[in-house]
């Protein structure tokens, strides 16, 4: 099996998007869910979104970082 490139998503940016597209909270009670601003949460979403749009466009794996 070849080994795949990989994109590392923060454990952050994995819950923020958990809250929003699992969960399906508004940006605003994920917000409040992880104790910080809107406008953090809407920052931490769209670097999460941009690292798995990339993985999956360009087939590559996702690491969880600490």
């Amino acid at each position: 099996m070849r080994q795949l490139e990989t994109v590392n998503l923060t454990p952050e940016e994995l819950e923020a998007f958990r809250l929003t597209h699992y969960e399906n909270l508004s940006q605003t009670d994920a917000a409040k869910k992880m104790k910080t601003s809107q406008s953090t949460l809407q920052r931490i979403l769209t670097s999460a979104l941009t690292k798995i749009a990339e993985a999956l466009i360009e087939g590559k794996a996702i690491r969880i970082t600490e």
